[in-house]
Formats: C-alpha cells, structure tokens, sequence
C-alpha cells in the first residue's frame, strides 16, 4: 500500500556542489532543525571518497538520530560526483523526478538517494540541463502558469503550470561577469568598486540594456559601453563594475522578454539566496515586473516533496 511520511519524520537534505557541501536536517513538514556547509566540494575529492567526507559531515545527526534517510542534490549527481544519474526530462513533475533517483545504501544502514536534474531537449542547438535548481522550482510551486528565475553563476528561467516544470532556459550572466569584471580591459581600468552602495549605476546599466535600439543592441557592443562610458567621462571608473553588473543581469532580462518568457506586467518569482536576489528584483521592476519570492528553504521543500513521491510510490 503506498504511503506518506509523517510530518515527524527526520530527513536530510545534502546539496553538494563543485565548491561546497551544504546539508540540512528537517522534517517532512519542511521545517529546519539543523545546518551545516564547509568547503568540501566535489572538485576537493580526492579518489572519489565521496561517503567518507560525507558522513563526517552529517555524522553528529546520525548519531543523535540513528539511520536517516538522506537525499543527495547538485553537482554531485553529475559525471564528475559520485553517481552520476541520467537527466529527467521536461515537461517533468515531482512523480517523474522520483522515477529518475538513484537509491544506495551508507556504510550505517542509512538511506541514500540521488536526484536526477532535468533536462529541456527543445532548446537549440542542444539540450538545456540543470542538477539541483528544479528542486528549488518544486518549493517555489507548480499550480499556477509561471515564469520562475534562479539567480546564479548559471542563471535558469524556467516556465512552470499545471504541476509540471514545462521547460527553462539557461543565461551564463555570473560567469560572463566574473570573467570580465576579473580578467578583462574592465578589470584593469575599474579599481575598487563597491556595488552594493552603487545601485544607481547598477540600474544605469540595465536601462541600456532594456533601451537600446537598433545595432546598439547588440550584447558585444553593449559590453563595450563599460569602456566608453568611463571615457567620454560618464562613467567613473570606480562605478565601471557596478555598471557592468546591470548591463548583464539587464541583458538577461531583455533577451528573456524577447524570447517570450515574459511581458511587462507580469508575475515572475525569484528564487535563490545567494546574494543576488536584490539585483535581480530591481531590474525586474525596471522591466515593470512584479516578484512574487521563493523563500531561501525552496531547494529543501522542494527535495522532500520529491522524497515524498518516493515513499508513496514503494510497494
């Protein structure tokens, strides 16, 4: 007979990515009891003693409360973690994500289940991906038609209605930006920036980018502005990051629109905790958006629902 958890039940939550482990202890109502990050990324790894770093980390629980069942998000899902679990593909819904884990065993008994991420095979010219962000859509809901943006280093726009993650969209913004704002003309000329007093500028750029007409459009020469601006004396060089950093997000926001994932007056949610979230509402009400939150637990919420299907759906 399927069944469901009770809300009593302890679970954990391990989101491991390239640069960091991040657990967490909840229940399946979804409420925290317990945190824990360090620095042990999967690229940290040495031979591939993945269950070793991992039970080290999450052993004070173990041993408070015996066997748990753990679910495994990320990067260590990937072809380079430690299993590496085909992609789901969309449109994809919590019962199809459970059919895609990966279920092992830990050395103390404990339950270990390795989520799949999600696929859209209608992007071109190839296949989109995502490991981990669709657990963060899971929390954010999937009742109602939606645009849904997680803020990264790897931005996704991902369309949700009716249950399913219909389809998202991958923007490259926080790495294009650490390239150029560490290891380009723009790095050499800025100095020291301090952007988080600098919103003025931020929105600056991501004006142009939402106003440009015509060849100045294009991203290449927008990218450009960065230099021309401090030297025709408009932009100082000490802003030159601040304005970079709304030229990016702005440009991901424009091609968004112009790619149909939105209109002005739209709802749109934004989900994530990683410090960009507030950049991201101020060009959302550039763009006239409203933002409905996901909350910094989503990814949790999210994870334990996929759990849930899971336990449900065992004989």
């Amino acid at each position: 007979m399927n069944q469901q958890p009770t809300q009593m039940e302890k679970i954990i939550i391990v989101d491991w990515g390239t640069t960091s482990l991040r657990a967490t202890l909840a229940d399946t109502s979804g409420r925290i009891i317990a945190e824990i990050e360090n620095g042990k990324g999967i690229q940290f790894i040495k031979d591939n003693v993945f269950e070793p770093e991992l039970v080290a980390a999450i052993d004070p629980w173990l041993e408070e409360h015996g066997t748990l069942s753990v679910v495994a998000l990320g990067m260590i899902t990937s072809k380079n973690g430690w299993v590496e679990v085909p992609y789901v593909a969309c449109p994809a819904t919590p019962k199809d994500l459970a059919k895609g884990v990966i279920h092992r065993k830990l050395s103390n008994g404990s339950n270990l289940y390795f989520l799949s991420g999600i696929t859209d095979k209608t992007r071109a010219p190839f296949p989109d991906v995502m490991r981990g962000e669709e657990t963060q859509i899971l929390g954010f809901g999937l009742a109602n038609a939606s645009t849904v943006v997680l803020p990264g280093t790897h931005s996704k726009w991902s369309t949700v209605s009716a249950g399913h993650i219909q389809g998202f969209q991958t923007f490259v913004t926080g790495e294009i930006f650490a390239l150029m704002s560490q290891h380009s003309f723009i790095a050499k000329a800025a100095g020291v920036d301090t952007p988080a007093k600098n919103f003025d500028t931020f929105e600056r750029g991501a004006k142009v980018a939402r106003d440009c007409e015509g060849t100045d459009t294009s991203f290449l020469t927008q990218l450009f502005s960065v230099r021309t601006g401090m030297l025709a004396g408009q932009l100082a060089a000490g802003d030159m990051i601040s304005y970079l950093s709304g030229l990016l997000i702005g440009s991901e926001f424009r091609q968004a629109k112009d790619g149909g994932l939105f209109k002005s007056g739209d709802t749109i949610g934004i989900v994530g905790n990683d410090g960009l979230n507030a950049r991201y509402h101020r060009v959302a009400d550039i763009f006239d958006l409203t933002v409905r939150n996901g909350g910094e637990q989503a990814a949790v919420v999210g994870a334990i629902e996929i759990y849930k299907e899971l336990v449900a759906n065992v004989a």
